[in-house]
């Protein structure tokens, strides 16, 4: 693994957690720990449009805000609920996730990311959300935004095609993750991602992190 400078990871760790104090998006799944809430958030937010995503899952809460009632709604009036957001494939994922986590966990959503990550339709991403998220839990997540932030602030490289699946990559983002609070620090690297390192024309002139990226430092040595 690259060894980090500690002065550069403590700037950066400061720069985001600024940043994130007057940027950080306000979503329904975000104002909870229901472990429920989180799970259905999580699988809901694969592949999609946050915005998109907000509206259907505060409704889809109000018609099954448990477990219990999720497992006993007709599976297609599931599929008609999730269909805007592209998941009617999934849809028979999360029954029998539902279904597992009734008969194996008593109707509770499991705790570790090794039990998250037996169930349909669970990876990597969506186990370690759940547990930063619901559970408190120093899981440092790896999506295409982080990595992306990754690679063009601390120069991390790696071979792998699909980034989020990188191990040295998630190795990265562990070791870059503060001690404590490592769930609000999720939301600011994703978030950051989203809205200014982006992955075409990144808002590298207003970049917080300009002053010591070293995509940023590439770029200018190249002009």
């Amino acid at each position: 693994m690259q060894h980090l400078d500690q002065g550069k990871l403590r700037w950066f760790r400061q720069q985001i957690k600024t940043w994130a104090q007057q940027h950080l998006r306000n979503f329904p799944w975000r104002n909870t720990t229901d472990p429920y809430g989180i799970f259905v958030a999580e699988l809901m937010l694969q592949k999609t449009n946050a915005a998109l995503v907000a509206p259907i899952y505060q409704a889809f809460m109000q018609k099954y805000p448990t477990l219990d009632a999720l497992a006993a709604a007709p599976f297609e009036e599931i599929t008609s609920i999730l269909q805007p957001l592209g998941l009617g494939l999934r849809v028979e994922r999360l029954r029998r996730s539902i279904r597992m986590i009734q008969s194996k966990y008593a109707g509770n959503i499991p705790k570790t990311e090794a039990q998250l990550l037996e169930l349909p339709g669970v990876g990597n991403y969506t186990a370690r959300a759940i547990c930063a998220n619901a559970f408190g839990q120093p899981k440092a997540v790896l999506d295409t935004n982080v990595a992306r932030i990754l690679e063009r602030f601390f120069g991390f490289s790696t071979s792998d095609r699909v980034k989020a699946r990188s191990k040295p990559l998630q190795q990265a983002a562990d070791q870059v993750a503060p001690d404590n609070n490592v769930s609000a620090w999720n939301l600011a690297l994703l978030d950051f991602g989203a809205a200014v390192c982006t992955a075409r024309n990144p808002r590298c002139t207003e970049c917080p992190l300009r002053q010591k990226c070293q995509k940023t430092a590439f770029d200018e040595k190249i002009i």
